[in-house]
């Protein structure tokens, strides 16, 4: 098999719809459409990626395609109709999409309006027809008797005429007009299903009124209402969709109406108030009570509380004074201030995490690239039955069921539902992690939450606060305690490990003045080197000790009895002679124990990983609830910690601070970088947590979990549906009317069932 290059779908060779050779190597597509993506846009694509590029075909196109933010549908850029917002470029595959996008309430409105008119068409073909019954059992003949002489013709069948063509015009517009680009780009869709199965009824009908004794059918035997009936089921099922759509999925739209039209900045000693998109990097912003903030940047004058709720998902309003960050986007509830802006444009924040849940929304997982295999081979297999059906009835002599098993197969059948299914659960399960601060990248992640066995924690600044202090400071015979604390503060200046920042804060609460040192070393996984009063300086564990042949056997018992106790113990030696030992610890952040006992539950192993010894990292891991500790690893080595539990077959999430952890979160099958909300666009992890609140990792497995949940379920009731519904439409046993009405109720289902996704409890 080989992976089409342009949508990833596995391909067999021998049944490919084409291929392309480049550069020696030959790609396969699954249809048409793929191939002409890939060969228009290879070029552009691997020039810019170079060498490494030629082995990538899995996404070699992605550059040329874009997926529709509203109906899902990939659209070729150079084809589509496209529009700009907050500096990102959107592409879609029709006007009404657009509008859509653009004006979601003026589209509803223009989509209730076609409702009203195909209802009112419906309302009055039903009035009429039970006039025309309850005529007859008057002993009166309706509508047959023509009230103006000039006017004999104007019998039963034109009244139905004259209503059903406002109803088809005006009513089913969207359907004709997206069968046509169907037929005109080789693909069959749900819009071709309902205009072939409502044009062929209209037609015939309008065939037997006009040209009275060309087929053996009375005029009272016509199915104008089949049309129209079928236009407002679908037209309703679609509104009422839309509606559930518009209150379950509106993340992306409620992102990009955080960002304010106008901010205010301080130019040449004076305040003047500009487009937000025209803030610079060093613009100095004014904000006052209850504006939004355009841009991110660091306050430098002011003091107020922000609301980040819609970003972060944090409830409480978060103080902001100078030197501290700000969120564009985010809401200044109290005071006034200002900060200078940092980031603009698309780099703020708000632009980074619309880009991911946009990505992950449209982006397409296994399940649904099986989906999409079925709905390209099922239309025009639906088709083909459906003339099969009509034939069959024909060759019986029975016209009328001909045509009524024609138009129900083809409403029965319409794929919409099976279209849906992963793109609506998708959409809720995504919008509702990004209003809680949890931002999934992709579909793909949500597949293997679903198999998740395994989570790895880093433990410094993941399940620890990160913010270790000084418990004591243990010198050597002979030497002061203020010495020790005066060297390794000294030496530790270069450093931004948590570790050095403990002894820092301990050196500057005792008053100690530190010296500079000339020279500054960081070694991984074993400490820092400097050099301090013409000595070389060492601080760091045991492997840095041995590395530089400093005993320390002396003191063994005493810094076991630390570690032991969830000390981690940093070694100070000054030359080759040891001077002493400083005890750091830290703390387990809150809720950790309630997350591991939630993972636990669930049947997924617990693992702590971490550069700390075994003792610390035991009195770590015994306090937080977990049983598999692997410790002395440098950070270069975690991902191969993570790849040997995948060789075992275990699926495994990896939580770290998406930093230091990066090349483990990238191995992991599923990277979850935990309080990364200042720069969600650098990290590696599949899922983002905008806070630093462990209690969302363990929401965001579950969210996935639900939200694959969902989508097999999904696609379960749309298989059934149609399995069921196309025999019994072939038949004859089902009226279109009835196929209309159930294959509305088979979408809206659908949407419904995504919908619930939002009253989860995480």
């Amino acid at each position: 098999m080989a992976k089409d290059p342009v949508c990833g779908m596995d391909v067999d060779p021998a049944k490919s719809k084409g291929q392309s050779v480049h550069k020696g190597a030959t790609y396969y597509f699954c249809n048409v459409n793929c191939k002409k993506a890939f060969d228009a846009g290879t070029e552009k694509y691997l020039s810019g990626m170079g060498a490494a590029a030629e082995h990538a075909a899995p996404h070699a196109m992605t550059g040329e395609m874009a997926k529709d933010p509203i109906c899902g549908m990939v659209v070729p850029k150079e084809r589509s109709i496209k529009t700009e917002m907050l500096g990102r470029t959107y592409y879609f595959c029709s006007e009404g999409c657009l509008r859509a996008f653009e004006a979601p309430e003026a589209e509803l409105k223009t989509m209730k309006r076609r409702v009203a008119i195909a209802l009112t068409g419906v309302v009055v073909l039903a009035v009429l027809r039970a006039a025309f019954f309850l005529g007859l059992a008057a002993g009166a003949t309706i509508l047959t008797w023509a009230p103006l002489p000039w006017l004999p013709w104007f019998t039963w069948g034109i009244w139905l005429f004259i209503i059903t063509t406002p109803v088809m015009v005006f009513g089913g517009k969207g359907f004709y007009v997206g069968a046509w680009h169907a037929i005109k780009d080789r693909a069959a869709n749900m819009d071709l299903l309902i205009a072939l199965g409502t044009t062929t009824a209209y037609v015939y009908s309008a065939f037997v009124i006009f040209f009275p004794g060309v087929l053996p059918v009375k005029e009272e035997n016509v199915y104008f209402e089949v049309s129209a009936i079928i236009i407002a089921f679908v037209l309703l099922g679609k509104y009422m969709e839309e509606i559930i759509k518009k209150r379950s999925s509106a993340a992306i739209r409620k992102l990009l109406d955080l960002r304010p039209q106008t901010a205010r900045i301080i130019k040449d000693g004076v305040e003047v108030s500009i487009p937000a998109e025209a803030v610079a990097i060093a613009d100095v912003v004014v904000v006052r009570p209850g504006e939004k903030l355009p841009v991110d940047g660091v306050v430098t004058e002011g003091h107020s509380s922000v609301d980040e709720k819609l970003m972060t998902g944090e409830s409480i309003p978060v103080e902001k004074k100078a030197g501290d960050e700000v969120i564009g986007g985010t809401l200044n509830k109290s005071g006034a201030f200002k900060f200078k802006a940092t980031r603009v444009g698309l780099e703020t924040t708000l632009n980074q995490i619309i880009k991911l849940v946009e990505e992950a929304q449209s982006s397409t997982a296994k399940i649904q690239r099986l989906a999409d295999k079925v709905a390209s081979w099922f239309v025009p297999v639906v088709i083909a039955a459906a003339f099969a059906s009509a034939v069959g009835w024909l060759l019986f002599g029975n016209v009328t069921a001909a045509l009524l098993s024609f138009v129900a197969v083809l409403i029965i059948a319409c794929p919409c539902a099976l279209g849906i299914a992963t793109p609506a659960a998708l959409m809720v399960g995504v919008g509702k992690g990004a209003e809680m601060g949890i931002l999934i990248r992709g579909a793909e992640y949500l597949e293997r939450a679903e198999k998740l066995k395994a989570v790895v924690f880093d433990k410094t600044g993941t399940l620890t606060k990160g913010e270790p202090v000084v418990t004591g400071v243990f010198p050597e015979t002979g030497v002061k305690e203020e010495e020790v604390l005066l060297i390794a503060a000294a030496t530790e200046k270069g450093s931004e490990h948590p570790l050095a920042e403990a002894i820092l804060k301990k050196a500057a609460s005792g008053g100690v003045v530190t010296p500079d040192a000339s020279r500054f070393d960081a070694l991984p996984g074993r400490g820092v080197r400097a050099r301090l009063f013409d000595d070389d300086i060492y601080i760091g564990n045991r492997r840095l000790m041995d590395d530089f042949n400093i005993a320390v056997k002396h003191r063994e018992a005493e810094i076991a009895g630390l570690e032991e106790k969830g000390n981690t113990v940093m070694m100070i030696a000054r030359g080759t002679r040891l001077i002493g030992l400083i005890a750091v610890a830290d703390t387990i952040k809150e809720h950790a124990v309630t997350v591991v006992k939630g993972l636990q539950g669930r049947g997924i192993e617990v693992i702590m990983l971490t550069g700390d010894n075994e003792r610390t990292a035991n009195a770590v891991a015994k306090a937080a609830g977990i049983n598999r500790v692997i410790a002395n690893v440098l950070p270069a080595d975690k991902a191969d910690v993570i790849k040997d539990l995948q060789k075992k077959g275990i699926v495994t999430a990896m939580v770290g601070d998406g930093i230091n952890d990066s090349p483990a979160l990238a191995q992991a099958d599923i990277g979850i970088a935990i309080g990364s909300g200042s720069d969600v666009a650098k990290e590696t992890g599949g899922i983002i947590l905008v806070r630093d609140d462990l209690r969302d990792v363990l929401r965001g497995v579950l969210l996935s979990k639900a939200t694959m949940k969902t989508i097999k379920q999904n696609l379960f009731w749309a298989f059934i549906y149609n399995s069921i519904g196309i025999p019994i439409a072939a038949f004859g046993l089902l009226n279109p009317i009835l196929a209309s009405a159930a294959m509305a109720l088979s979408s809206l289902s659908v949407v419904t069932n995504s919908a619930l996704l939002k009253r989860v409890r995480l």
